[in-house]
């Protein structure tokens, strides 16, 4: 059922007072005027506090500065014929109670009457007095419909598609209208004008552009961080496993598995030592699935306040579905969800963490959730249970194939020319137990040995850092043994 819809069985059911949330004050108005115009045939009175009323030129500004007096108008007029009054930024005055009594004087008329009082705001603030009179509808983003209609409208072209025939492929309008989303339709607007600005056309250009334009709504937050991403999935070694399962997922969002009915992915938990990889992959599927890329840092939730540390996860959750299509990658979720830290604030993070994965389990919008932890004993049963994640990978140390390859991906990256007068088959042989993060360290240990000589590095020199390296495993053995137990009887899965 579309937004429309429902707002027009409201009418006719003769709800009272409709409170609509929006950031879409002149959207949501647009369609409250099309459904009067075009199924009701009735009237439309707008009030705001700065212009009043502004519905007869002899009475303009009526009501202007007093809400008290809008409301007042609203019981007085006498009228038969369907009459919607729309009362913009309301909620400020709803805790007054001269304004919350009014209210309810006025519902005894619109008992009678046919008129409905709609609440336009961005968030939902009523009184307990007026909750039981008073129905929530949220008006939600533009739907990808929408995004095509307003490309369409933008480009003075019926058919967008045609727009896009010299340029590239459908795929890549899927992929615009897929980063549209979670924009509203003003922002598009702006976005999308000023890549035609700046590259005359719509093109693969306007991606980073819009995801800019994402950034800034993150930047109005403390609790996510918009990060941008450069590395691909080849620039991960090893984890065939994961990337293959990642690569069969990589159009989930697409119009087409739309219309396939497919289920979309909840996420996947990673789990790994220190510098196996963990967030490179994050960001890796973020750049292939040309996904915005938001950082959830869990401590971030925790305030001092009691009830504070509920309400900032619930705030992180509506901001990562206002953006959706999205990746939200979870690092470190063993640190703050730890069992031992459980026992030492009053019950804070049980109930942060039962709200987290009781969204995991039942969200339904496409934020696709990537959570990494090096800890796996630590981590609560309820995070790692089937049905919060599709699955839990182990992203174990690189075999010695992998650290090769780990080499000169590095290597081509510090010396795009001279990568390949490197040994890397015996730097990958002196490196067992080296996780990735590990080995790209004794490629700049060796420069820097190089540079306070003036020379250029080489082979030796990264051999000389592996010999002045010790590995995490070799400080702690442990670490990985109940990992291995669990991949052994198949709990989870070898990336």
């Amino acid at each position: 059922m579309t937004f429309q819809e429902e707002l027009l069985i409201l009418f006719q059911s003769r709800y009272p007072i409709i409170y609509i949330l929006t950031i879409e004050e002149e959207r949501v108005e647009y369609i409250i005027r099309d459904t009067i115009l075009n199924q009701i045939s009735g009237n439309l009175y707008i009030w705001d506090f700065v212009k009043g009323y502004n519905f007869d030129p002899l009475k303009k500004e009526f009501g202007k500065r007093n809400p008290l007096e809008a409301l007042e108008f609203i019981e007085s007029i006498n009228e038969y014929t369907p009459s919607i009054f729309i009362l913009r930024d309301f909620k400020r005055f709803l805790k007054d109670l001269t304004i919350s009594r009014k209210l309810r004087h006025i519902l005894l008329v619109l008992k009678i009457q046919p008129k409905t009082i709609i609440l336009i705001d961005s968030e939902a603030q009523i009184p307990n007095e007026l909750k039981d009179h008073i129905t929530l509808l949220k008006f939600q983003l533009p739907t990808p419909n929408e995004i095509i209609i307003e490309i369409g409208r933008i480009t003075n072209n019926i058919n967008p598609k045609i727009f896009y025939e010299e340029n590239s492929s459908e795929r890549l309008l899927e992929q615009i209208i897929c980063v549209c989303q979670g924009l509203s339709l003003e922002k598009i607007r702006r976005v999308l004008g000023k890549a035609i600005i700046i590259y005359k056309q719509i093109d693969e250009n306007c991606i980073p552009l819009i995801l800019a334009e994402k950034r800034q709504i993150i930047s109005q937050t403390d609790l996510l961080e918009f990060w941008s991403v450069k590395s691909a999935l080849n620039d991960v070694g090893g984890a065939y496993n994961l990337k293959k399962w990642i690569n069969a997922r990589s159009e989930i969002f697409s119009e087409r598995a739309l219309n396939y009915k497919l289920v979309t992915p909840k996420g996947v938990l990673i789990i790994g030592i220190q510098g196996s990889g963990k967030s490179l992959i994050a960001k890796a599927v973020a750049y292939e699935w040309k996904l915005p890329l938001l950082r959830l840092d869990v401590g971030r939730l925790f305030g001092g306040v009691v009830g504070e540390s509920e309400s900032r996860v619930r705030e992180m959750i509506e901001i990562a579905e206002s953006l959706a299509p999205c990746i939200l990658w979870v690092d470190e979720i063993d640190k703050a969800f730890s069992d031992s830290e459980q026992n030492f604030d009053n019950g804070t993070s049980i109930r942060v963490l039962g709200t987290f994965v009781t969204w995991l389990g039942e969200k339904t919008l496409p934020v696709f959730v990537i959570a990494t932890a090096n800890d796996l004993s630590s981590l609560p049963l309820e995070i790692v249970r089937k049905g919060r994640f599709d699955e839990i990978f182990f992203l174990n140390l690189p075999t010695s194939k992998e650290r090769k390859m780990i080499y000169e991906t590095h290597l081509k990256r510090f010396r795009p020319y001279s990568w390949d007068v490197f040994n890397s088959s015996t730097l990958s042989k002196r490196t067992r137990k080296f996780s990735g993060a590990e080995i790209e360290q004794t490629i700049i240990d060796a420069m820097y040995i190089a540079f306070n000589e003036d020379r250029e590095f080489n082979t030796n020199d990264i051999l000389t850092a592996i010999e002045e390296t010790i590995p995490i495993m070799n400080l702690d053995p442990s670490r990985t043994f109940l990992i291995h137990q669990w991949a052994t009887s198949g709990k989870i899965r070898i990336a």
